[in-house]
């Protein structure tokens, strides 16, 4: 449960029933979007959220209202453990976000990489418990073969420098040696008889074709093939490799890049870019025992309660007040700008992805036990 004490402390009083109004929009929404409820030992509940650009304002569209605070603690404390993506070098905004999630929530974080961002980790300690394991993952150096650097020479060897530039921008690109542009991190955690490896990513983008769509892929595939090893290897744990893969859609060759590693996907993903649009955010598991792979997974939709199309007039003097972009346009603009790109700031242009998962195994355990020997 959320820590909510401190609405009595905000004003306007508007303000203050507004959010209480949202919060009360955002329980109900939860239930009706069958998002299950939590509970203490039969099941976990995992989510993944790239919680855009938190929160450093680099774009301009302004830091986020203390609302959006409540909004988010309120939607993240409905699962047990969350992957976010995005969150920034400055960690205030994190702070202010697990304060509202209250005393029993932790978080586990990254050093910052690639567009300066950390991976974070939330979790309830209540039902998730930390295994003292965490680290980034780099790829092992692959020496380049005699004749792939020959090769490379009697390309160039006929080319000017802006020629050989250029190449060597593209080649950058699938270098086998390049790391990844955002560090992929992975953590042991525990919740009931589970134990479990979360890895979260966030995959570079780059372009939709081209050299650029290739280092996508490959990056994909590379984080999906370290963690195949890894799991081929551990008979103790499950791993699950979770985050903003930015694929495209099931059947394209981002998808592939993921899955022809063994990793499964729930056929019950959609998409999860606020316009509908991308598969962007995926949960994906290679476990011991296949028949875990859940059931029971979706997306949770929420600009039908927060930040809503018909909000603009509430939020407009504060959007043009704290927004450089706002200030650039006309009157007449500053609603598209509201619904297509401010509130996205302020929540997200993702939607949380989720997945239930058993944690309870008791049942089976006394059951082989049973069979050790005869009972009369």
């Amino acid at each position: 449960m959320t820590y909510i004490g401190g609405l009595r402390k905000l004003n306007p009083v508007e303000t203050r029933a507004r959010i209480a109004d949202r919060l009360l929009a955002i329980k109900k929404e939860l239930e009706k979007q069958n998002v299950p409820e939590r509970n203490v030992n039969r099941s976990l509940l995992l989510a993944t959220f790239n919680i855009r650009d938190f929160d450093s304002n680099k774009f301009g569209h302004g830091k986020r209202l203390p609302e959006s605070y409540y909004y988010l603690a309120e939607m993240i404390s409905a699962f047990d453990v969350v992957a976010l993506q995005e969150v920034n070098e400055d960690l205030s905004g994190l702070k202010k976000l697990m304060k509202v999630l209250g005393g029993t929530w932790e978080y586990i974080a990254t050093d910052t990489s690639g567009n300066n961002e950390r991976m974070v980790f939330l979790y309830d300690t209540c039902k998730v418990r930390f295994r003292k394991i965490a680290g980034e993952i780099v790829l092992p150096f692959k020496a380049p073969k005699k004749k792939d650097i020959l090769a490379f020479v009697d390309t160039i060897k006929d080319l000017n420098d802006t020629e050989i530039n250029k190449l060597l921008k593209e080649k950058k690109h699938l270098d086998p040696n390049r790391q990844f542009n955002r560090t992929p991190f992975m953590v042991s955690f525990q919740s009931g008889w589970f134990k479990f490896n979360l890895c979260t990513v966030h995959i570079y983008y780059g372009a939709d074709s081209g050299v650029a769509l290739k280092r996508r892929k490959r990056e994909i595939r590379e984080v999906a093939k370290f963690m195949k090893k890894r799991a081929d290897k551990d008979s103790t744990n499950n791993y699950i490799l979770l985050g903003d893969f930015n694929i495209v859609s099931p059947e394209h060759e981002t998808m592939e890049a993921l899955t022809s590693n063994g990793f499964v996907v729930p056929d019950e993903i959609q998409k999860s870019n606020v316009k509908e649009t991308k598969f962007y955010d995926q949960i994906a598991f290679r476990m011991k025992d296949m028949a875990l792979v859940p059931k029971s997974a979706d997306v949770f939709t929420f600009n039908s309660v927060v930040f809503r199309n018909s909000d603009f007039e509430t939020y407009k003097d504060e959007m043009v007040r704290i927004s450089k972009s706002a200030k650039k346009l006309a009157e007449s603009e500053l609603e598209k700008y509201y619904k297509n790109d401010w509130r996205t700031f302020q929540i997200s242009d993702h939607k949380i992805m989720w997945v239930e998962l058993q944690i309870d195994f008791s049942k089976k355990y006394l059951e082989e036990r049973k069979k050790d020997a005869s009972v009369g």
